[in-house]
């Protein structure tokens, strides 16, 4: 019993300190995302959804590494997992733009608000539906729920970057990503321990 007792209290420990790598995982891509941006923005000639999934190559390739360490399934979901993220990208950006578009006149900051939790929602949304379907992809919504509530609220920071006319710093990609990083890993994480 004692022993028992023991590996739990390890296991919780490692755990942690593993959601705080991969939390840490997430910040480091979301510091190199609006860093990407003038690299991205030289390419010409491509659709600009195109640049737009581009700006998540430092995120998707974090998703590949937690898909293939933290589940079971094949190579080429992880890498199905990076194609979902891009899109899940693409997707939130334009749902943020569609709100904002929609919202009448109300303040600045209530608009991009209202943006970056639709844009935080749409991204984590998709990115879960998408790796849930995956052939060892958590099926149970209550997986998801830490990352889809992370990667909303998250989404809010957009406001704060566009008040604060953040652009290559920015305050919202490091937080999102490493929240619904983390959300990922728990996700995953849950339906390994059930196996």
């Amino acid at each position: 019993m004692e022993y028992a007792l023991t590996d739990t209290i390890i296991s919780a420990d490692r755990s942690r300190a593993s959601l705080t790598r991969i939390a840490a995982g997430g910040l480091l891509t979301g510091t190199l995302t609006p860093l990407f941006q003038p690299l991205i923005d030289m390419i010409t000639g491509t659709p600009g959804d195109f640049r737009i999934a581009l700006l998540a190559l430092p995120f998707a390739i974090l998703v590949v590494i937690l898909v293939r360490r933290l589940s079971s399934n094949p190579w080429w979901a992880a890498l199905a997992a990076a194609v979902i993220t891009m899109v899940a990208f693409v997707c939130a950006v334009n749902a943020a733009i569609w709100i904002d578009g929609q919202i009448g006149d109300v303040a600045k900051v209530v608009r991009n608000i209202c943006a970056g939790l639709a844009g935080g929602f749409v991204g984590s949304a998709v990115m879960a539906l998408g790796i849930s379907l995956l052939p060892s992809g958590p099926r149970d919504v209550t997986a998801w729920l830490p990352m889809l509530i992370i990667g909303t609220v998250a989404g809010a920071l957009l406001a704060l970057d566009n008040a604060l006319d953040l652009d290559l710093v920015s305050i919202l990609y490091p937080v999102w990503q490493g929240g619904v990083a983390a959300g990922l890993a728990i996700a995953l994480q849950r339906i390994t321990a059930r196996r």
